[in-house]
């Protein structure tokens, strides 16, 4: 059988199963093993067995748990609830101040975190009714919150990239520097959209009253707030940065930091690192599961002749390596919408991968693409899991549909940023060249 029916056999067969609403996982792995097993017979299953093992002596797994055990003691640490306060009293006095002051806070839980959905709840729960409370209109606030929160896969520490660099086989700690330009970048977009849009309606995000901006003594107090959560990015990036840790050992420093927070914010209870370590487990058993169906699925689409296939395809995709990069980009953006981040970089990875490398493209910056895209999934109708998350928080009167309309502008903002690092790489390879050398 032709190597091209083959993958529509296969690439069917997933999508079928996924529409039935099977678990991704076990589609994944299930479809994988019947389609290596007619290809290979049992030599197969213990070719997966063998990277299974050599995987699990990974060190740079235990990473996983680890930053998110971090980020869901830091969801119940009150630092973003100080966080807001002190936004509110800086920014409040200027029109779309509260939604600048809300983005900022979701790239300081970004570079705290490392997961998409702790920024979302919390900024839903702290500043979504206070915005509305002062006249912000919907879609303002809530496409605001939407777009910072996607910003803790792209602002390390990001768990996504972990996977990233596992898969790829590239340095952890490059991928976490490429981060930090493009996440800056795109707050910069963000807030210049947020303060134009609102000086032409100033009615989408209205200045504080005078009284409630506070004078200078409560503001200058309230910048205490921001001190553990510089001390919580100082103490994980900085010593990943300066050569006094790995990734992974930055992320047991990082649950170290996270526990000083919650103590110094008396949160610090048993039944808060109960609840913080039993969600751990589900979400790390869940990740694990996956890469055990990444190596089936990678090495069953090998065996049936993906580098044979991709070859052909790239040739004939108009436009040379930018036309490959623009079709690329262009199925990201599709599969974001109907699949979660981590199965389509699954599905895509052993694909696009090879054409990357065909193309002399520089799979850190391509890394940085690939994520980039998967928060503007996380962002996009009909199954975004901000959205999701967002309308879990919201009050009763926000629709999904209102939450579905408040998005567009800031996809269109975070495409922008991602078109910026297409046409200047430098912005994402600068600090990687940096810390790690060219």
């Amino acid at each position: 059988m032709s190597v091209e029916i083959l993958t529509l056999l296969f690439f069917g067969s997933l999508l079928f199963f996924l529409m039935l609403g099977a678990p991704l996982t076990f589609v994944l792995g299930g479809v994988s093993v019947i389609f290596l097993y007619y290809e290979m017979g049992e030599v197969g299953f213990y070719i997966i067995a063998s990277k299974m093992w050599d995987n699990m002596s990974n060190f740079t797994l235990v990473a996983i748990p680890l930053y998110v055990f971090m980020a869901f003691l830091l969801e119940r640490s009150g630092v973003a609830k100080d966080l807001y306060n002190m936004m509110h009293l800086w920014w409040g006095g200027l029109r779309g101040g509260l939604a600048i002051g809300t983005v900022a806070i979701c790239a300081i839980f970004a570079a705290m975190s490392g997961i998409s959905g702790a920024a979302v709840v919390t900024m839903g729960t702290i500043a979504l009714p206070r915005m509305l409370e002062r006249g912000y209109d919907p879609k303002m606030a809530l496409g605001a919150i939407n777009a910072g929160g996607g910003w803790g896969i792209l602002i390390p520490p990001s768990i996504l990239m972990v996977l990233y660099a596992l898969l790829t086989e590239v340095s952890v700690g490059r991928l976490f520097a490429a981060g930090i330009g493009p996440g800056v970048l795109l707050f910069v977009l963000v807030s210049v959209y947020i303060l134009i849009r609102c000086a032409i309606q100033p009615s989408m995000g209205p200045s504080l009253p005078p009284e409630e901006r506070g004078d200078w003594g409560a503001k200058m107090k309230a910048l205490s707030a921001v001190l553990l959560p510089l001390f919580i990015v100082f103490i994980v990036l900085g010593s990943i940065f300066g050569g006094f840790a790995t990734p992974t050992e930055a992320a047991a420093i990082g649950v170290f930091g996270a526990l000083i927070a919650s103590a110094v914010n008396r949160q610090l209870t048993y039944q808060n690192i109960k609840e913080s370590a039993v969600q751990t487990l589900r979400l790390t058993a869940m990740i694990m599961w996956i890469l055990f169906a990444a190596h089936g699925f990678s090495t069953a689409y090998t065996a049936l002749g993906a580098a044979e296939l991709i070859s052909g395809v790239v040739e004939l995709i108009p436009g040379g390596k930018w036309g490959g990069l623009a079709f690329m980009m262009l199925m990201l953006f599709f599969l974001g919408m109907v699949l979660d981040p981590v199965g389509i970089m699954l599905i895509t990875l052993p694909v696009f991968l090879p054409i990357v490398a065909a193309n002399g493209f520089d799979p850190i910056w391509f890394g940085i693409l690939f994520v980039i895209m998967m928060e503007v999934g996380y962002m996009t109708p009909p199954f975004g899991f901000n959205l999701f998350y967002l309308k879990g928080v919201a009050p009763p009167g926000i629709t999904m549909g209102d939450i579905y309309v408040s998005v567009i502008p800031y996809v269109l903002v975070t495409l922008l940023g991602a078109f910026l690092i297409v046409v200047f790489p430098q912005i994402a390879l600068f600090l990687p060249n940096i810390f790690f050398g060219q």
